[in-house]
């Protein structure tokens, strides 16, 4: 007797699997598609729990449409003492998908700000990073949308993000070469137009590397 497997098509569907307005069904027909579509047979037994694997996976890796960066902002504090100097959060690991051929970007955010009265948790500037990256996204666009988000909740004197990713859509198709990554950023008020703020906000950043 072959070994019992539970197919994703037995599994019932309930109103919490359907996801901006696709059913969790037609989600997972997709993938079987694709899966014929490479060559594949979506029924044999290697396969058959894939379509719901990959479905679960999609949940995570693109959570970030459900969630409200500026809403992680909203809380913020003025009791810091006057503190007045630079705050910078260097190392912010992330992980995002590219949206021309949904291949992984893999990299690290540093963000930094000059505040002006107001800071935010720093677990804070974290989750922002998370919201953005877990979407499709062009990196380019991800940079400028994390220093906008801070720029709006806080109103500080300058931010600074500087983003670094490895595009597997560069590395694992196209002209396939490994070990490249790209580096982005944004600079905003102080950050853009002094150019001592903006080399300190730097070298806080390259400090890592040595």
């Amino acid at each position: 007797m072959a070994p019992r497997s539970v197919s994703s098509t037995m599994r019932p569907e309930s109103d919490d699997d359907a996801r901006h307005g696709v059913s969790r069904a037609d989600a997972e027909s997709a993938v079987r598609t694709l899966l014929r579509w490479a060559g594949e047979d979506p029924t044999r037994e290697g396969l058959l729990d894939t379509p719901r694997r990959v479905a679960d996976a999609y949940g995570e890796w693109f959570s970030g449409y459900a969630l409200d960066p500026d809403a992680y902002m909203a809380r913020t504090f003025e009791e810091v003492a006057g503190y007045d100097e630079m705050i910078v959060l260097r190392d912010i690991e992330y992980e995002s998908h590219c949206e021309h051929h949904m291949a992984p970007i893999i990299g690290r955010v540093h963000v930094g700000y000059l505040p002006k009265g107001r800071v935010v948790g720093i677990s804070k500037l974290a989750r922002v990073v998370e919201a953005y990256a877990k979407r499709f996204q062009v990196q380019e666009k991800m940079t400028a949308q994390i220093a906008g988000c801070i720029q709006r909740a806080l109103a500080p004197l300058g931010v600074g993000v500087v983003v670094e990713g490895a595009h597997e859509c560069m590395t694992t198709r196209g002209v396939h070469k490994r070990g490249v990554s790209m580096v982005t950023s944004t600079m905003l008020g102080s950050f853009r137009d002094d150019a001592r703020t903006r080399a300190e906000f730097l070298r806080f950043v390259e400090g890592n590397r040595r």
